[in-house]
C-alpha cells in the first residue's frame, strides 16, 4: 500500500504544469543572483552550506565533484530534461541527516540541493531491514515508485542482475566523481571505490554509509590496576585491547562474570546478524586472506580453515550472553550502554551514541576506547581483518525517467564535503568512510577523536563479505549452518560441509560462469595489509 500511494503521489507531481511552478516563485537556479547571498561563500566557492562556523569547509568550487553535479542538474533543468522533483527511498534512521539543519544556523541538506538546483527531493521512508524486500517489489511490479534505491551494498549484484538498477559508468566518465581522490576519496583509493560502489567492474552504487563493524571496550575496566595485576597474574602478559584472537577469547574470559551483570565479549551471533564475526575470525586465517572461494569459483569453506574459525565462533558463546543466539544490536547497544560489556564489535556509530553525555541512559560517557580487530601472526606478519555490514549503497531505478539527474544527486551526497557535512550530523546512522570524514573537526567532535583513527585503520583492513549474483542465498545457507553449530544440532565440520553442499547448488542456479567472474573482479576489493607483529 505505501509503494501505490507513493507512485499515485510521484504520477501526480510530475503532471505539475510550468505555470504552477511560477505560481510559488521563480526557481533559484534560474534567478540572477542564484537566490543566495555570495556573502556567504568563500571566495571562489559557488555553492555549499553557510551560516555557521566551519562552513567554508562543506563549500565547493566549480571543478569539484559537488560543483559539476550541481551545474550538471542545472543545465538538464534548464534544457527541460530534468523533473521537477526525484523520489529517494530511504532507510527511516537515516532521514534525519538529510532534512534536519545541522549545526545551528545551517540549512538541511535536503534544503541546500533544492535551492542550488530547482529539483526538489521527496524522501520516503522505509523501515530498517525492509529495504530489499520493498525494492524488490518496485522491481518486481514495475512500480516505478523511486529515482533512487537505498539498500544494503552486498544487495548490488543481486539488484543489477534483475536489470533493476543502471548501470551508472557513463555518468560517473561525465561528472567525475573523485571518490578514488588520494587526500578526500575513500579509505583504500581505488580499492575502496570496488569494495563499495562496484559490481563485476561496473559502478552500480554510490556508497552513502560506513558501517565497517568496529572494536569498542571499556577503558575504565581495562584501565582499573587490581584488574590489570590480576589479569597479568593468570596470564603472564598486560592487560590491553587484544591483538589475537588468541588474547580476545583469554580477555573475554577474564570479563566474563555473569553473575555481576558482565559479559566478556558480546560481538553478535543472532541470525542475520552474527555471521559477520565468523568473517573475521575465518579471513584472518591465512595471509594475506583467506578467501571464501577460489579463483575457479571452488567454495573454500569445508577446510581445516573453515572448521577451526567454526569452533573458535562456537566456543566463543562461553563468554557472550546466554541469551547471545537471539540478541540483535539493540539489545548488543542496550547492554554495553548499562555497562554489561567489557568489549563488542559493532557498528562506528557505537561511541557517537553511548558515549554521548546527551544520553542520559548510558553508563559508559568517557568510559569507551577502540581498537584494531584481532587477529593472527603468520611468517610474514599479523593479519587484522573486518567486514562491512548491512552498509547503505544508494543506486538509480531503471524505471526512473531521469537517471542522469538522480545519479547527479548521488555524486553531491556522496562527495567528500557534502558527505563529511552530513555524517557529522547525529541526526542519522550515515557513518565516515572517506578519508575526508576522518580529518573532519564536525565529524571527529560526533564520532570522538579517539574512535576515529581507529575506524580509518580498521577501514583499511576490511573485507567485503559476498556481493555476487546469489549473494542473499549464500548468505542464508551460511547463517542457517552457523546457527545450527551454535545450538548443538550439528557439529562445526557438518556446518562446512552442509554450506559446501549450498553453496555449489546456487553457484549452478546463478550460472558458475558469470559467479566466477564476479569473484574475480571482487577480489580487487580485498586488503593485502599485513601488519608488523
Amino acid at each position: 500500500m505505501v509503494l501505490k500511494s507513493a507512485f499515485s503521489r510521484r504520477k501526480f507531481l510530475s503532471t505539475t504544469t510550468a505555470a504552477g511552478v511560477l505560481a510559488i516563485g521563480t526557481p533559484l537556479y534560474l534567478r540572477p543572483d542564484r537566490a543566495r547571498a555570495a556573502d556567504g561563500l568563500a571566495e571562489g566557492m559557488v555553492g555549499g552550506p553557510t551560516g555557521f562556523d566551519g562552513a567554508e569547509r562543506y563549500q565547493y568550487g566549480p571543478d569539484t565533484p559537488e560543483g559539476r553535479a550541481v551545474e550538471g542538474a542545472r543545465s538538464l533543468k534548464a534544457s527541460g530534461k530534468a523533473p521537477e522533483r526525484i523520489v529517494l527511498g530511504l532507510s527511516d534512521g537515516s532521514i534525519g541527516q538529510i532534512t534536519q539543519p545541522f549545526p545551528a544556523g545551517a540549512p538541511s541538506i535536503k534544503d541546500l540541493w533544492e535551492q542550488e538546483t530547482g529539483i526538489k527531493l521527496d524522501i520516503i521512508g522505509v523501515p530498517s531491514g525492509q529495504e530489499f524486500t520493498k525494492v524488490m517489489q518496485d522491481i518486481s511490479t514495475s512500480g516505478g515508485a523511486f529515482d533512487v534505491y537505498a539498500v544494503e551494498w552486498n544487495r548490488l549484484g543481486d539488484l543489477a542482475e534483475t536489470g533493476g538498477i543502471v548501470n551508472l559508468d557513463e555518468y560517473v566518465a561525465t561528472h567525475r566523481p573523485e571518490w578514488d581522490d588520494v587526500d578526500r576519496g575513500y579509505v583504500g583509493g581505488a580499492k575502496g571505490v570496488s569494495l563499495l560502489n562496484n559490481y563485476r567492474g561496473s559502478t552500480y552504487g554510490v556508497s552513502l554509509d560506513g558501517d565497517f563493524q568496529t572494536w569498542n571496550h571499556r577503558t575504565d575496566l581495562f584501565s582499573d590496576p587490581k584488574e590489570q595485576k590480576a589479569f597479568a597474574d593468570k596470564h603472564g602478559y598486560a592487560l590491553a585491547p587484544p591483538k589475537t584472537w588468541k588474547e580476545h577469547d583469554e580477555i573475554a574470559a577474564f570479563f566474563h562474570r555473569p553473575d555481576d551483570g558482565l559479559f566478556g565479549s558480546t560481538d553478535l551471533r543472532n541470525q542475520g546478524w552474527g555471521y559477520t564475526n565468523w568473517y573475521q575470525r575465518y579471513v584472518s586465517m591465512a595471509s594475506p586472506n583467506q578467501f571464501l572461494f577460489a579463483d575457479d569459483g571452488t567454495s573454500l569453506i569445508n577446510s581445516d580453515q573453515g572448521v577451526a574459525a567454526t569452533e573458535e565462533y562456537v566456543k566463543s558463546l562461553a563468554h557472550h550472553s546466554p541469551d547471545a543466539i537471539s540478541w540483535g544490536w539493540p539489545e548488543q547497544y542496550g547492554n554495553f550502554a548499562s555497562g554489561g560489556a567489557a568489549m563488542t564489535c559493532a557498528f562506528s556509530n557505537l561511541p557517537k551514541f553511548l558515549d554521548n553525555a546527551a544520553n542520559e541512559g548510558s553508563k559508559v560517557t568517557g568510559k569507551i576506547g577502540s581498537h584494531i580487530p584481532p587477529g593472527r601472526v603468520h611468517d610474514d606478519g599479523m593479519v587484522s581483518r573486518s567486514v562491512l555490514w548491512l552498509n547503505l549503497s544508494a543506486s538509480v531505478s531503471s524505471q526512473s525517467a531521469h537517471p542522469e539527474t538522480a545519479y547527479l544527486l548521488l555524486q553531491w551526497l556522496g562527495s567528500s564535503r557534502i558527505y563529511s557535512w552530513m555524517t557529522a550530523n547525529p541526526g542519522g546512522y550515515f557513518d565516515p568512510f572517506q578519508l575526508s570524514n576522518f580529518a573532519d573537526p564536525l565529524v571527529r567532535e560526533t564520532y570522538h577523536d579517539y574512535h576515529m583513527d581507529v575506524v580509518r585503520e580498521t577501514v583499511r583492513r576490511t573485507v567485503p563479505t559476498i556481493n555476487y549474483p546469489g549473494a542473499t542465498a549464500f548468505h542464508n545457507a551460511l547463517d542457517e549452518n552457523l546457527v545450527g553449530a551454535l545450538t548443538g544440532s550439528m557439529t562445526s565440520e557438518q556446518a562446512m560441509q552442509n554450506t559446501e553442499r549450498s553453496w555449489k547448488r546456487i553457484a549452478r542456479r546463478v550460472g558458475e560462469e558469470k559467479l566466477i567472474e564476479a569473484i574475480t573482479a571482487n577480489k580487487a576489493a580485498w586488503p593485502d595489509l599485513v601488519d608488523p607483529v
